[in-house]
Order: C-alpha cells, then structure tokens, then sequence
C-alpha cells in the first residue's frame, strides 16, 4: 500500500496543513458571521488557502453559510477567477466576449489550444500552463484581450498570445518532470 511509505510525521503534517487551512477559512467565516452574503470572499479565502475549490471544500462552505451546494457551485463555477481545478503555474484566458470574439478571440483559442495541446479548461501535461476562457473581461475597447498571470493585454492576435505564453513557460530539463 502506498500508505505504509510515509512516516505518521509526514502524515500528521500534511493533516495539519488541511487543519490550519480549513482554520483559516474558519476565521473568514466567523468574521462575517456565517451570513450567506458573504460567499464570494469566503470562496476567495478558501481559493487562497487551498489553491483552488475542491468539491470538499465547497461542500464545507456550504455547510457553514446554510447554502444550498448547488448555489455555491453556481457561484464558483460562473466566476473565471475560481478554480474548481488545480491549476498551472500559469494561467491564460482568453476573453470569449461579443467584441473580443467579433475581432478573433476564436481563432486565438483555437490556436492556443492546439500550441499547448490541450482543450480549454485544462491545463498542460508539465502543469505548467492552465488554459481558460471567459465570458467577458468587460476590456471591450482593447478588444481581442487575453489575460496572462493577471495581466490584461489587449489587440491580441494568435501569434501574439501564443509569444507570451511561450515566454513564461518554464522549459522542461531531461529528466525532471518524468
């Protein structure tokens, strides 16, 4: 069993860990009174402690606010800054809104997703880069943008884009990653 390898310390450690995450969304939580206003900084602490929405941890938002789960999943899922996947060391998305689309935001994603080869929503192989879309990053008057580690960059083309995530990502060594 893949159990008996770790030590009970490396055990307790990562259990402690969880702990002190989950303690950490306890005092957002207690801070704003568990009242169910307060969902979209409560899924904020915990995207920041646990780095990213696991079922569990909404599950346990849910729970705590008096929400409904679907609710809080509604919540998550339609906001582009949760997570309800690990994500990459980078994250890149590509803003699918009337303008930015109308100007080629389509073809940039199609073009992306074929470089890094995977679909959107996923993120690479090597973990190093997340590939996202959004319904709109009201960034209209800059229109194609894309959002790369934050950083909204707008007129984008495939060309473009496909530069500045080839830029941040780290090159793979021989041997490491395997």
């Amino acid at each position: 069993m893949t159990l008996l390898n770790h030590s009970p310390s490396r055990i307790k450690s990562n259990q402690d860990q969880c702990d002190l995450r989950y303690k950490t969304l306890d005092i957002t939580l207690k801070r704003n009174r568990h009242q169910p206003d307060a969902l979209i900084e409560v899924l904020h602490k915990a995207q920041e402690s646990f780095g990213y929405l696991e079922e569990g941890v909404l599950r346990y938002i849910a729970r705590q606010l008096k929400l409904p789960l679907s609710r809080v999943y509604g919540v998550a899922s339609f906001y582009h800054l949760f997570n309800l996947e690990p994500s990459g060391a980078h994250r890149c998305i590509v803003c699918l809104g009337t303008a930015c689309y109308v100007k080629g935001a389509g073809q940039i994603l199609e073009q992306l997703e074929t470089t890094l080869q995977v679909k959107v929503g996923e993120t690479t192989p090597d973990g190093q880069i997340s590939l996202l879309s959004a319904r709109c990053l009201g960034a209209c008057g800059i229109a194609p943008a894309v959002v790369l580690d934050d950083v909204v960059s707008g007129q984008q083309t495939a060309e473009s884009a496909i530069h500045a995530v080839q830029s941040v990502r780290t090159p793979v060594v021989a041997g490491q990653g395997d």
